[in-house]
């Protein structure tokens, strides 16, 4: 047996280059959650964009789970995580944190065996689409165009994300000014998609859903609360827009209902957010049994090689964010120029190292 020797976690904060929003919330920093196990010389990397409560918990709870199981066996590790975190519930904190340690035992395996993680869980693609993502409220139209020409213009991304909601949907003229002004910067031949992170209220979202519409916006996400599955469905009934949610979905039940109740044409997912990856390719199986994509939320340089992996995926977010945090700390971070990512297969688990030195300067107390 190849047992886990050790865990070790750190927390890494690092400021946004100016404050910014989306609809229903305002942020100035990214935290990173980086677990590192080891086994048989080997060192393995997972991380969650998360609070450093994680790796509290990480500490206290979880890593008397992990070590000393086989490396070989992620899901039975992933199992006694479960259990171990009974008592202080699946959603929110502690699935990120078991997100952060099941993705570090995958690399770690992958590693141990002598492949990139995608030939470990099964390559279905050789590349995934993705769609680039921010567009945040905060911006100034200047901005606005100058990041959709980035993408479009630059790096030749056909698929474009810009937030909406502002104040928490109290200025849907502005919402619709600017994914008019996206679409005007962009051109037809570009899809845009647009975000309310759940600022919409059920009818006002069916109103503007509809104007949304009239400008091509082909990707509605989380128009209401992705907690409001009726108001979801019933909104997905209205307009002909594809209608998104899921990234706040932490378990396979609550993914369950939202499929049951006919929320979203295609399902968002996180693994770094549900668990890790044990629990995501769970979820893009439950999608594809109700006929539907799954998506990639965020976390792209976790995502690439399990997205890969899955026969029903549509594309992966390719989050603005997340773009300029991993390569401030991560040295193999792809490249998604044209409009895909491409898993690096001369690399062994994620292809992801920690750029240590650059990276200490974040670190925080934990």
């Amino acid at each position: 047996m190849t047992k886990i020797e050790s865990l070790d976690v750190n927390v890494y904060n690092i400021p946004t280059e100016k404050p910014e929003s989306d609809g229903t919330l305002n942020w100035d920093a990214t935290t990173v959650v980086i677990v590192e196990p080891t086994a048989e010389g080997q060192r393995g990397l997972g991380f969650t964009y998360a609070t450093g409560a994680c790796a509290r918990l990480i500490g206290d709870v979880l890593t008397k789970s992990v070590v000393g199981q086989d490396a070989m066996d992620v899901p039975r590790a992933w199992s006694s995580m479960v259990r171990a975190i009974r008592n202080f519930g699946r959603p929110g904190v502690s699935s990120m944190a078991i997100a952060a340690v099941d993705t570090a035992l995958w690399d770690l395996k992958a590693k141990l065996m002598g492949l990139p993680l995608v030939k470990l869980l099964g390559q279905v693609h050789e590349e995934v689409p993705v769609y680039g993502s921010g567009g945040f409220t905060s911006l100034s139209d200047e901005a606005l165009v100058h990041q959709l020409q980035g993408w479009v213009h630059d790096e030749n991304i056909p698929r474009v994300k810009i937030k909406v909601g502002e104040s928490w949907g109290s200025c849907p003229e502005r919402d619709l000014a600017r994914a008019t002004l996206a679409r005007r910067t962009i051109g037809d031949d570009v899809a845009l998609f647009v975000d309310a992170n759940g600022a919409y209220g059920t009818k006002q979202a069916i109103r503007l859903g509809q104007a949304y519409d009239d400008l091509g916006v082909t990707w509605f996400e989380e128009p209401v609360s992705s907690d409001h599955l009726s108001g979801l469905a019933e909104i997905r009934s209205q307009i002909p827009v594809d209608v998104a949610a899921g990234e706040y979905g932490y378990d396979l039940f609550y993914f369950g209902a939202m499929c049951q109740a006919g929320a979203v044409d295609c399902l968002q997912a996180d693994a770094s957010r549900c668990a890790g990856f044990t629990e995501w390719l769970r979820v893009a199986a439950l999608a594809e049994s109700h006929g539907l994509e799954i998506s990639g939320h965020c976390a792209q340089s976790l995502h690439a090689h399990a997205a890969c992996a899955v026969p029903n995926l549509r594309h992966l977010e390719y989050f603005a964010d997340h773009a300029r945090l991993d390569r401030m700390i991560f040295d193999g971070v792809l490249d998604p120029t044209g409009g895909t990512l491409r898993p690096d297969l001369d690399r062994l688990g994620l292809g992801l190292e920690l750029k240590r030195s650059d990276a200490e300067r974040f670190r925080t107390r934990i």
